[in-house]
């Protein structure tokens, strides 16, 4: 934490800008030596805070770089200690010279993640902000950047705290009871404790109810496209596409292999799994894939069901319809743009499905397929709301912890034991809590998760 640490802040490739990051102690000085502001009065040296320069990044006699050098003084900064960016010309080369040049003059290279876990360590962010971080650069989507950009402002860390503080004040009153029990009165607190232990576990139980959401939101809805061969599966998945990356054919068994894809559709991201066409084959090749592409139902979110609908259901689309029940699906009747004569009440007999008509040679339908995930997944509430939803899966398993903790509390509470028996559960629950937002949380593990950060941030 004593060392000034240095890196390339922006993507190792050509751009237009590319920004050199420093923070700690000798950030202002080294940035001192090698720019020189065109307007003479300005040095890094004596700027004031939140204020830039234009001029060059040189150093004994040789000239660098343009540069716009950006000065942040301590406490008030990303990591709570100076820090000053120079935005310089993008290019790899370029920036790893200027980079070099930091480092020569008394900076070290940074770690990744560093920069955050310096905000972390110096009390400016919480650990639920900070991974929320690297949850909004990795985010696919405008869903997922939504939720990430509500954890860094401190959504969870905030409710975290409230219930800690409560927890907390809980503990502390029965020990003074216990130790001072003229002046604290415990006859009815397994009561008011009980009523308390209910609300904290609203609470608890509303974040792990938001884990599947979350986890929809940021990694994609897991989605599988089965249907018989030439039913207009892989036609389906390039209309979603916007583009001809499946091939299609008249030929059966044109698809061998699954064929995955991500991709976004009006804030909803989908990992697409085109699979081949499920039939009976003596085929070899084919058979592997049709064996794939079973084996893929099992893990996955929602399938899209294709039916071709100007002809009847066969026996493939039975074997399909068996292999699916009590799975999450979506059927679409394909060729709707031709004369239809599939029998859909014969479709929803045999599944719980919902029916959309599309043409995916037309191109008709996407936007009610979309609106229909949007229903079946989020019932349209993510986009409208500024609710928390839990991605991360450490804190999944700590909220686990916290609501068993709970249980416990209220299970000492019903046999009638004594108040000391409360104060064990109610401190693992606020320890487990704590764990989340860094409080509790030992170095190791520390490292370990800002490791998984990418450089310079």
């Amino acid at each position: 934490m004593s060392d000034t640490i240095a890196a390339i802040a922006t993507g190792m490739g050509n751009s237009g800008i590319g920004i050199i990051r420093i923070s700690g102690d000798d950030a202002i000085a080294i940035a001192n030596q090698i720019f020189i502001a065109k307007n003479k009065s300005k040095q890094i040296a004596t700027m004031e805070s939140y204020t830039a320069a234009f001029g060059l990044i040189s150093y004994d006699g040789e000239i660098y770089d343009e540069s716009i050098a950006l000065v942040m003084r301590a406490p008030h900064t990303y990591t709570a200690e100076d820090v000053v960016e120079l935005d310089c010309h993008g290019g790899i080369v370029a920036l790893k010279r200027i980079l070099d040049l930091v480092l020569r003059l008394g900076a070290r290279p940074a770690e990744p993640g560093e920069f955050t876990k310096r905000a972390f360590l110096n009390g400016r962010i919480d650990m639920s902000q900070a991974e929320s971080v690297m949850d909004l650069i990795h985010a696919q989507n405008e869903l997922a950047a939504k939720s990430s950009l509500r954890q860094l402002t401190g959504g969870l860390g905030k409710i975290i705290s409230d219930m800690r503080e409560t927890l907390l004040y809980k503990i502390a009153y029965i020990e003074s009871a216990l130790d001072d029990p003229e002046n604290y009165s415990l006859d009815s607190f397994p009561q008011e404790l009980n009523e308390t232990v209910d609300n904290l576990l609203i609470t608890v139980e509303k974040l792990i109810k938001s884990v599947n959401n979350g986890r929809l939101v940021h990694e994609g809805i897991r989605t599988v496209i089965l249907g018989r061969p030439n039913a207009g599966k892989s036609s389906v998945l390039n209309m979603l596409l916007g583009e001809d990356r499946a091939i299609v054919t008249d030929i059966e068994g044109t698809t061998r292999d699954t064929l995955e894809e991500h991709i976004t559709i009006d804030e909803i991201s989908l990992n697409i799994i085109d699979t081949a066409g499920i039939r009976d084959t003596e085929d070899i090749v084919e058979r592997i894939g049709v064996n794939k592409a079973m084996d893929t139902i099992e893990d996955a979110d929602l399938i899209l069901y294709i039916v071709d609908g100007t002809t009847p259901l066969n026996d493939n689309d039975y074997k399909i319809m068996q292999s699916i029940k009590g799975k999450k699906s979506l059927t679409l009747i394909n060729k709707n743009d031709q004369q239809t004569i599939v029998d859909k009440m014969l479709i929803t007999s045999q599944i719980d499905t919902e029916i959309l008509d599309i043409s995916a040679k037309e191109g008709t339908g996407k936007e009610e397929l979309c609106a229909k995930l949007k229903q079946m997944f989020f019932a349209d509430e993510l986009s409208y709301n500024n609710e928390i939803y839990i991605s991360n899966m450490r804190h999944k398993s700590l909220l686990y912890d916290t609501r068993d903790s709970l249980n416990k509390v209220k299970e000492s509470i019903a046999m009638d034991m004594g108040e000391d028996f409360f104060t064990i559960d109610l401190m693992s629950a606020y320890i487990s809590l704590g764990k989340i937002i860094g409080e509790e949380l030992e170095d190791d593990l520390v490292n370990k998760i800002f490791s998984e950060f990418c450089m310079g941030k």
